[in-house]
């Protein structure tokens, strides 16, 4: 059931899906599985890998709630055969809460209320629509709490109402119209019109728009405007056509009972119906874009962790600022802290000259290689003083973003690496040690809090939370790990590690030194065979005995490749990035019951380049000069700039000012955007034109230049 539940959802291959069901059983990790179980599950990739788990998962929660429904129905004696197979045969959620709807266990509701004064045998009546003296007989109902007739028949109808609802095509009818017909309509509340807070939002003061294509971004801007109470949203549909086609589906005749069934079709419709599916409906709109929302987050955040390092070089880092001044920080090539100190170039001091002299000892005390100055208040400025530096070396000058720099400066994370520091120093630090390495740096801070995202804090915080942590192992694994130099939170995002396993390997490092063989891994406490297994291939150790320790070749297929050193008369070392040999060997020789060709073809791929950093080299980039607010911008202007978020409907443009630009969607290209992504990525350098600058509003539109 489970595998053919997945084939639905996914059109993979149903072996290759059994395969990787089965080693995800066995505790196999996303990134182990797409990187060293290639035969065994057709060459799926990590995405298609991460659908497997999804559809996985939800069979499971459907599975496990069928269960308690089959108990709670039998606990009640209404379980039939007939019932139990819809149950069990059901393939969604929706379907499977409709037939359990009439027998749920409701709060005290009207019709029950009826039922206890002894009316369900009248609405029976009613709904056989045979009787033409109706009054007559609701008379005969008529004593305890019901004193008339009018209060008979009323309780009649809030049975009846309530089995209009029960019914499984009537809801679907309805679910039906508001998938293709529902407007979402907005209303602005007039006594919060004028907030200050509420402007960002007055597109949707008065909002009409066809539900099922309402764009994601604004969808989640709506509904936040609601929580914030500047608004009201509603729901809707033609009433009138919906009624209708309920009356056709139950309505067979002309007389007294038709009358009575026709108004407990609209009570049906306004009280239970449509404020139940119309709230379902927003909620599987809302789903869709919280969908959306955290795959342009998850996009974003992989750019972002994958960004070009500048490598172990020794760096000087400033936190720029006004009245506090720069925090100063030079880090060696590994990132450790040697020194810091604060200089005070900007106004209220103006110690421009006493700023340019400490710099300069600073980088020659040091040896410095590349300086990092946060992109946030007084960078421009602090960047132009270092531009004006005459240095004796060649030093790179690069601005950093600072986001998410404050939440790790003032985490746990932070306070145990810097004890005996504050705040700024730790902020100045990790902004050092972005340049060097962005994804050893950036694993440390809630991804949520990295600013990369489209409406992150409104959309479903648990499936945000899985999907960033799924990006973040992702890419740690893509890149691999310095086993000897990685902290803890970089650790514990390797496969099949963890954060407890990773605390045991820091531990057993600090206490025993530097790892020396991939083997030496085996003695960390707690670290068993699977641990091994899934982590091993990720881990890197420099300056191995064995070279291979030092690649992503998996330690289980060790052998093959010591193999095809001795077939070819070559050492292992020798063997290592020659690629004349590595070219010419036959692959088929070397082929065994678990390893096929997309293995053999990987290991010779790493062998070519042992241990090469998938990353592209960070390169320098200056902004205009002329450019220091947004009143220098104007229409037709041609700028360099960086791309710093990327939304559904467009990205957004750092060109050297507070406030970024927006390429919206339709100036990205002359011809149709499908994803934003196939035209620009995070943090790549481009020319962008200006369109239109809204100074009032602080908005840029700009246009990207090809």
């Amino acid at each position: 059931m489970m595998i053919k539940y997945i084939v639905q959802h996914t059109q993979l291959a149903e072996k290759n899906i059994k395969s990787t069901v089965q080693l995800l059983n066995e505790d196999c990790t996303i990134p182990f599985i797409s990187r060293y179980r290639k035969e065994a599950t057709g060459n799926l990739d990590e995405v298609q890998i991460a659908d497997i788990v999804k559809y996985k998962e939800l069979f499971e929660a459907l599975e496990k709630r069928k269960i308690a429904i089959l108990k709670a129905l039998e606990e009640q004696d209404v379980l039939t055969e007939d019932l139990k197979q819809k149950i069990v045969n059901t393939q969604d959620l929706i379907t499977l809460e409709d037939l359990y709807l009439p027998f749920k266990k409701k709060r005290k509701t009207k019709a029950e209320t009826a039922r206890k004064n002894g009316l369900e045998p009248l609405a029976k009546i009613i709904m056989s629509q045979k009787a033409n003296d109706i009054e007559s007989i609701a008379f005969k109902y008529v004593k305890g709490d019901l004193s008339s007739v009018e209060d008979a028949l009323e309780g009649a109808r809030h049975i009846i109402a309530e089995w209009i609802n029960e019914r499984t095509d009537i809801r679907n009818s309805l679910r039906n119209e508001l998938e293709r017909h529902a407007q979402i309509t907005t209303k602005v509340i007039k006594s919060k019109s004028a907030d200050e807070k509420a402007q960002k939002f007055r597109d949707y003061f008065d909002w009409s728009e066809s539900l099922s294509r309402i764009p994601s971004h604004r969808l989640l801007a709506i509904l936040r405007a609601e929580s914030e109470g500047f608004i009201r949203v509603k729901i809707e549909v033609d009433a009138v056509r919906v009624l209708e086609r309920i009356d056709n589906r139950i309505i067979q005749s002309q007389n007294a009972c038709a009358d009575q069934i026709e108004l407990a079709i609209s009570d049906a419709y306004k009280r239970l119906l449509f404020p139940s599916l119309s709230n379902e409906a927003l909620q599987k709109a809302k789903e869709k874009a919280d969908e959306s929302a955290i795959t342009v987050f998850a996009k974003n955040l992989k750019q972002l962790l994958l960004g070009s390092p500048i490598g172990e070089k020794r760096v000087l880092a400033i936190d720029p600022g006004f009245r506090s001044g720069c925090k100063v920080v030079c880090l060696d090539a590994q990132g450790a802290l040697k020194h810091n100190e604060n200089i005070y170039p900007h106004a209220p001091k103006n110690d421009s000259i006493g700023a340019i002299k400490k710099i300069s000892s600073l980088v020659e005390a040091y040896k410095i290689e590349a300086i990092a100055i946060g992109n946030g208040t007084a960078s421009r400025e602090t960047e132009a003083l270092i531009r004006k530096i005459q240095f004796k070396n060649d030093i790179q000058v690069f601005v950093v973003s600072e986001a998410g720099a404050s939440i790790y400066s003032a985490s746990k994370i932070a306070r145990d690496e810097f004890p005996n520091y504050d705040v700024t120093v730790r902020g100045s630090v990790s902004i050092g040690r972005r340049l060097q390495d962005p994804l050893a740096e950036l694993v440390k801070i809630d991804a949520k809090s990295i600013g990369v995202g489209q409406y992150q804090h409104d959309v479903d915080q648990t499936k945000l939370q899985k999907q960033l942590d799924v990006v973040v192992e992702n890419c740690v694994n893509a890149v691999g790990v310095n086993i000897n130099t990685a902290s803890i939170p970089l650790l514990s995002s390797v496969s099949g590690i963890g954060p407890k396993l990773a605390e045991n390997i820091f531990n057993y490092r600090n206490e025993n030194g530097a790892f020396t063989s991939r083997n030496d891994i085996k003695k960390v406490p707690r670290l068993g065979g699977k641990a091994y297994e899934q982590a091993a291939g990720f881990l890197r150790i420099r300056d191995a005995k064995n070279p291979l320790d030092n690649s992503s070749v998996h330690p289980e297929t060790y052998k093959i490749v010591e193999k095809m050193a001795k077939d070819e008369g070559v050492s292992l070392q020798d063997l290592i990035g020659n690629k004349t040999i590595l070219q010419k060997i036959d692959l088929k020789k070397y082929y065994t019951e678990t390893v096929g060709l997309p293995t053999l073809q990987d290991i010779i791929k790493e062998l070519e380049k042992p241990g090469l950093d998938i990353r592209e080299t960070a390169k320098v980039f200056t902004f205009n000069q002329n450019i220091k607010t947004i009143t220098d911008l104007h229409e037709g202007q041609l700028l360099p700039g960086i791309v710093n978020n990327i939304t559904n409907f467009g990205c957004f443009v750092d060109v050297g000012i507070k406030e970024s630009g927006l390429i919206h969607v339709s100036n990205l290209s002359d011809s149709f955007v499908k994803d934003v992504n196939e035209h620009v990525h995070l943090h790549q350098q481009i020319i962008v034109k200006v369109l239109e600058v809204d100074v009032a509003r602080k908005r840029i539109q700009l246009k990207l230049h090809k």
